[in-house]
């Protein structure tokens, strides 16, 4: 049976109220959100580094945390948890090996030796035992890191911002490792970051974290696809973000008034002379050719303006372009298309978005925080009763 874990609880921090409902199976969670979120503090009250004030924290059967009303408290010892927990900043004892770093949750066993050379050789480090930790390199310290722990056998992981330091290379090496060996161990993974190319890197769900609260969780394509609210869209730095106002609306589409400019979109729930908040998908956005003629795909939202920026990715290019009005616009199309077309900056083109392209938001905001502020201000209430955030 795959292992379950279900948190929920509060903790008051200050001016920062720490509200985290969610429940996960073996997967990969990335939180992600700004410096001082309530990311780490997550990490501590499940691994029972950090007492939260109220709420439940389970795996399957076993409770690692209980404070509810007319309930016995429960506050299982970070030890007894075995919760395998890689810090930031490594956090290898600087006097032992690291062969013996690996040995050290293993006190008392008898094959904790071969056992930490087995987790040795799993991270490519066996013939590294003997380096002291400054002998090592940052990847290699933090491959130490995992490897230690991994030595209790853990079903929960957790990474705190663990590979922030390093270089983009042994980062994606890390990452691949972390992902073989959540699948090969089935573990439930719990991975913090800031980095959004960390979190497309190893991620299999993404939970956006805003003052404490989640303000979106979800599949990480889904979040990218449909961001709850404006404040989500903007940490996740998804370009082309507009303000339009509703001019017609049917069960075949709406039409959108955006600074001058009519769009069509897809059908919204909402009244004419509304105000809704709206991206564009990059990827949507299609070059008119202009010695073709138009296909029945380009649809009726078509732009002029001027190259600013063609930007060249290994895979997919980047167009900055700016409208009359000097508002700007990006696409992202991959290298082999448009070869033919002058997209240098300073040149004229025409863009065509496709109305699905048109991704309305308004109406998504404050889904999920309004769920988990259910609990704000009333710690006398049972945390365990409130419906949980499921992946």
């Amino acid at each position: 049976m795959s292992p379950r874990l279900h948190v929920d609880f509060i903790r008051r921090l200050g001016n920062v109220t720490l509200q985290m409902r969610f429940t996960l199976n073996t997967e990969i969670l990335v939180l992600f959100g700004p410096s001082g979120a309530g990311k780490t503090q997550t990490l501590q009250a499940i691994a029972g580094l950090s007492t939260p004030d109220s709420g439940v924290i389970t795996l399957d059967d076993t409770t690692f945390f209980q404070r509810i009303p007319g309930k016995p408290l429960i506050n299982l010892p970070a030890r007894k948890r075995r919760i395998g927990y890689v810090f930031q900043q490594y956090a290898l004892f600087p006097h032992m090996s690291a062969l013996e770093n690996v040995m050290f949750p293993l006190a008392g066993r008898r094959d904790a030796r071969e056992r930490a050379m087995e987790l040795l050789e799993r991270m490519h480090l066996a013939h590294l035992a003997q380096r002291m930790p400054h002998e090592l390199s940052g990847g290699q310290q933090q491959r130490v890191a995992i490897a230690r722990a991994l030595a209790t056998e853990p079903r929960v992981l957790l990474f705190d911002e663990s590979f922030s330091a390093l270089d983009r290379p042994i980062r994606e090496r890390l990452h691949e490792e972390i992902r073989a060996l959540q699948a090969e161990r089935r573990l439930i993974v719990i991975y913090v970051t800031h980095n959004l190319d960390d979190a497309f890197a190893v991620g299999h769900r993404l939970a956006v974290v805003r003052d404490g609260r989640l303000e979106q969780i979800g599949r990480i394509d889904e979040v990218f696809m449909r961001p709850a609210n404006q404040w989500v869209l903007n940490i996740l730095g998804i370009p082309n973000a507009i303000s339009a106002c509703v001019v017609e609306t049917g069960p075949s589409g709406a039409f959108l008034d955006w600074n001058g400019i009519t769009l069509e979109a897809p059908p919204i729930n909402a009244p004419p002379g509304t105000q809704v908040v709206a991206y564009i998908r990059p990827e949507d956005i299609r070059l008119i050719y202009p010695d073709r003629p138009l296909s029945r795909t380009i649809g009726n939202n078509h732009l002029e303006g001027i190259v600013v920026e063609h930007r060249l990715g290994r895979h997919m290019h980047h167009l900055k372009v700016a409208l009359p009005d000097s508002r700007q616009i990006e696409a992202v199309y991959p290298a082999s298309s448009y070869t033919t077309m002058n997209l240098t900056p300073g040149e004229s083109v025409r863009l065509a978005l496709r109305k699905e392209s048109i991704v309305i938001i308004t109406g998504h905001q404050e889904a999920v925080r309004s769920d988990a502020s259910r609990l704000d201000g009333h710690p006398e209430r049972n945390p365990a009763s409130a419906p949980s955030l499921p992946l």
